[in-house]
């Protein structure tokens, strides 16, 4: 898909990488091939007699304390390059119209060059969301610190603050930043020490079980299990690495990960409070549905948004409809009027149960 905004002309070599995150992510085939979100292993069971008015079907629900129309995210994207800022505008726009939560992509770039902090500022469009600021965790070694966080939150205006993990992407990336060591001692202090609360997010990999008790008992306020199955970073970086070897990295680890709902089963089944985001590989209000069901107390779409973003607010605004439309529809056809009788009804049943082969 070519993009009907032109790109930014970087200036710099942070600018040229968020460039080219976007022209990737939008042209060229980054998704993952052989590993799946697992959604597709479970299935609704369906009530042709629902014994409920689909008007009755109330989506709301609050997060981090904030209340929100629908239980969506539209996640971690982009910021830094004039395509962003127009993107974002056009997210937080839509976002506010639903009352959706919003995540800004990266913003190390803010901190390193103040005057691109702007292409992230949204929140004179979006005045009453749930606003997530965005930081590397692994910057937490290479100079960033609570001064710097506190003020991509407050210049964000920001209701909390998304610690991503992505060591393969690192890995990958030419000359990215693979000094993961004492991390999580440095989350844990920054937990204690952010005003805001703390959401660690992978980027596509996934979080297992016993990593996502580390982060609780570390302090995060939340999880986004950012499962595989969705984008591969892996093969982003692969496609604008300047080196055969980084190329040749990021096809090798082009499918790894956890897929999104095994993230899901694992954490819910050790962490029962913690409130957990879904991504990784969602394209569809029934995938929301089936990660609500298995547990998620939000669900995220990035590639989804994004797409339709480039296009126009108009196709944002129609994304957001549908995807709506298509979670109350699942909610209406298992006979539940809302997120809490969707998540205990029993109505996801994995796939062997109905006689067909596991896809696992």
């Amino acid at each position: 898909m070519t993009s009907t905004v032109p790109l930014f002309n970087p200036a710099t070599e942070i600018e040229t990488r968020k460039a080219d995150h976007l022209r990737v992510c939008l042209e060229e085939d980054v998704q993952f091939q052989q590993v799946t979100s697992g959604f597709e292993c479970y299935r609704f069971t369906h009530h042709c007699l629902p014994e409920i008015n689909r008007s009755d079907i109330n989506l709301q629900t609050t997060f981090l304390g904030k209340h929100l129309g629908a239980p969506l995210l539209i996640s971690s994207m982009t910021g830094g390059t004039e395509l962003a800022k127009l993107v974002n505008t056009r997210l937080a726009t839509v976002a506010q119209r639903y009352r959706l939560a919003m995540g800004v992509g990266s913003q190390r770039i803010a901190i390193e060059q103040p005057q691109l902090a702007s292409t992230f500022a949204v929140r004179s469009f979006a005045p009453d969301i749930l606003l997530l600021a965005n930081l590397g965790a692994v910057q937490l070694n290479y100079g960033c610190g609570l001064d710097e966080c506190l003020h991509l939150v407050d210049s964000l205006e920001a209701d909390a603050l998304i610690l991503h993990l992505n060591p393969l992407q690192e890995c990958v990336q030419s000359k990215g930043d693979t000094d993961f060591r004492g991390l999580l001692s440095k989350i844990a202090q920054l937990c204690q020490q952010l005003p805001v609360p703390v959401i660690a997010k992978e980027v596509g990999n996934g979080i297992s079980a016993v990593m996502a008790q580390k982060l609780i008992d570390a302090g995060v306020a939340a999880i986004d299990v950012a499962g595989a199955g969705g984008t591969s970073w892996a093969k982003v970086e692969s496609q604008r690495a300047k080196d055969n070897k980084q190329r040749r990295l990021g096809q090798t680890f082009a499918d790894w990960g956890l897929a999104t709902a095994d993230c899901l089963n694992s954490i819910r089944a050790i962490a029962p409070t913690i409130p957990l985001i879904a991504s990784g590989g969602l394209t569809n209000g029934l995938d929301v549905a089936k990660a609500i069901a298995l547990g998620a107390d939000l669900a995220g779409l990035a590639r989804p948004f994004l797409a339709a973003a480039v296009t126009s607010e108009a196709a944002v605004d129609e994304l957001a409809e549908i995807l709506i439309a298509e979670l109350e529809t699942a909610l209406f056809c298992t006979g539940n009027t809302s997120l809490a009788e969707l998540r205990s009804s029993g109505a996801l049943q994995p796939v062997a149960k109905w006689g067909v082969e596991s896809m696992e």
